[in-house]
């Protein structure tokens, strides 16, 4: 099969330990044509580690991307930079590996599910927990109807993202903790639990959040509990604490309650999923955590190739960003917010309302165009 012929947008810490050692072990399905980062010297440095000339390295992407040669592009830029960038790359009929979220708003998100549509070109957008090994596996023992019928789940995420902020790490990033798009690190890093959620359950009926507010600029919740209640039933809650620790062991994690057992993952890096079943008996499941980045590059190869259809499309990743802002939304009205299906009438005319009289500053405003 043909090796794709890849371009980078943003050379910087996610394209560095996430998605180049995935390259590497996919060596001869994709082979690195050119670079492009806004600081050139950060993508001259990489390119000198891979022996890659310096007339393929750019600081303007539209040139980049007059070039021929090139089969796909690998866009990894802040958020705020999601939907231009990937825009461009549709519009000049390259095949696309998108970072999530898809846009740092819902409009522009939405644009580019109307922009796959118009152009022919493959779209992968890179959630790695829908291609991460766990995710899969708890889909399919709930598939298998191993736990029985599941009544509903308990979803924990705390992370201390000020001390992270102090180290060499993801969190240390100025647009990470001065985010310029709404939802801060909600938006960045909670959608991937919930990319992870809606990719075990389904699409989502309704969502009912709230929110203890912060002034913190890295996210406006010091805490947020969301209720969620799926289409197939299935109803539970996701908390994310983005400013705490947790001190006590076992983590509560994910836990998903069947009529004939329990689901028990204690948190992704743990590389066992837990089963527990009514008459006593108990099973461990092992697992190789952060292989999402892999698998994602390869579904993006093959589908490339023609072998099999690309997982997570950009349509899969609308869905996602919505329950994102519909739970900030339902923070905000005070009121449940409908998420993969039409909102009732009855509900519209007096969402209406709400809304008009939340969005009416200009400091709202900003987050709906």
């Amino acid at each position: 099969m043909k090796k794709i012929r890849l371009a980078v947008i943003g050379t910087g810490m996610a394209w560095e330990r996430l998605h180049w050692p995935a390259i590497q072990e996919l060596g001869d399905k994709y082979e690195v044509v050119a670079l492009c980062n806004r600081t050139r010297a950060d993508a001259e440095n990489f390119a000198q580690s891979i022996n890659l000339d310096f007339s393929n390295v750019y600081d303007d992407y539209h040139k980049m991307l007059k070039r021929d040669d090139i089969d796909a592009v690998n866009v990894l830029v802040p958020i705020e930079q999601n939907y231009d960038i990937a825009a461009d790359v549709i519009k000049a009929n390259k095949h696309l590996i998108a970072e999530k979220p898809l846009a740092a708003t819902l409009e522009g998100a939405k644009k580019l599910v109307d922009l796959h549509q118009k152009h022919n070109v493959k779209i992968m957008v890179a959630e790695n927990y829908r291609y991460n090994e766990e995710m899969n596996k708890i889909r399919d023992i709930i598939n298998e109807g191993k736990i029985g019928k599941v009544i509903y789940f308990i979803l924990n995420k705390i992370v201390d993202f000020e001390s992270e902020m102090k180290k060499d790490s993801f969190a240390a990033k100025e647009w990470r903790q001065h985010p310029q798009y709404r939802g801060g690190t909600f938006a960045d890093a909670a959608l991937h639990d919930i990319a992870g959620m809606r990719h075990i359950f389904g699409p989502v009926d309704h969502v009912y959040g709230m929110g203890i507010p912060q002034q913190e600029d890295y996210n406006p919740y010091i805490s947020v509990n969301s209720q969620i209640l799926f289409q197939n039933g299935v109803i539970g809650q996701f908390s994310y604490y983005p400013d705490g620790q947790e001190t006590q062991t076992p983590l509560v994690g994910l836990r998903i309650f069947g009529m004939n057992g329990e689901i028990y993952l204690e948190e992704k890096m743990s590389g066992t999923i837990n089963l527990t079943y009514r008459d006593g008996r108990s099973e461990q499941i092992a697992y190789t955590p952060k292989r999402g980045y892999y698998n994602e590059l390869l579904n993006f190869y093959n589908a490339f190739n023609g072998t099999e259809d690309i997982s997570v499309t950009p349509a899969i990743a609308y869905g996602d960003v919505k329950m994102v802002f519909d739970i900030l939304t339902s923070i905000e009205t005070q009121q449940p917010v409908y998420v993969d299906k039409p909102e009732p009438e009855w509900r519209k005319k007096e969402q209406h309302a709400i809304y008009a009289n939340l969005y009416e500053t200009p400091e709202h405003s900003r987050f709906l165009q």
